[in-house]
C-alpha cells in the first residue's frame, strides 16, 4: 500500500521550496501584543474609567492617550504624533450628551419609513 493515499490532498500539493520567502511588515493599526505586560497597568486604569463613565470614551481620552503613549515608549506600536491621533487640543470633546433612545421608546424602528422593495 502507498501511504500518500492517507495524506490530506492540501499537504501532498504543499509546495515546500527553498526560495526565499519575503515578509511584509504589518498593516499600519496592527501592533504587537503586550506580552510581558508593559503597559497593563495603563490599560487597566482606562478600562476601569470606561467602565465607570459608561463607555463613554471621551471621558477617558488622557488615560488612553497614556496608554498609547506607554506603546509607543515600548516599541509596542510605531511612535506617532498624538495630536494627529485625535489627542490635540481642538479635538477635546467639549459637551457631549448621551443619547437618550426616546425615539425607540415611542416605537420607532430604524429602516421601517422605507416604502420600496428590495432585491434580496
Amino acid at each position: 500500500k502507498q501511504h500518500s493515499n492517507f495524506l490530506p490532498s492540501s499537504i501532498m500539493s504543499m509546495n515546500f521550496s527553498s526560495s526565499k520567502q519575503f515578509v511584509k511588515p504589518p498593516q499600519r493599526g496592527i501592533f504587537p501584543l503586550d506580552h510581558d505586560s508593559e503597559c497593563r497597568p495603563q490599560m487597566q486604569v482606562y478600562l476601569e474609567c470606561l467602565k465607570d463613565s459608561k463607555q463613554q470614551h471621551h471621558k477617558c481620552r488622557d488615560f488612553s492617550k497614556e496608554y498609547l503613549q506607554c506603546r509607543m515608549d515600548r516599541e509596542l506600536m510605531a511612535k506617532e504624533d498624538l495630536n494627529k491621533m485625535g489627542f490635540s487640543s481642538e479635538a477635546r470633546v467639549q459637551s457631549a450628551e448621551e443619547y437618550d433612545k426616546s425615539k425607540e421608546r415611542e416605537g420607532y424602528i430604524a429602516g421601517k419609513h422605507i416604502e420600496r422593495k428590495t432585491k434580496w
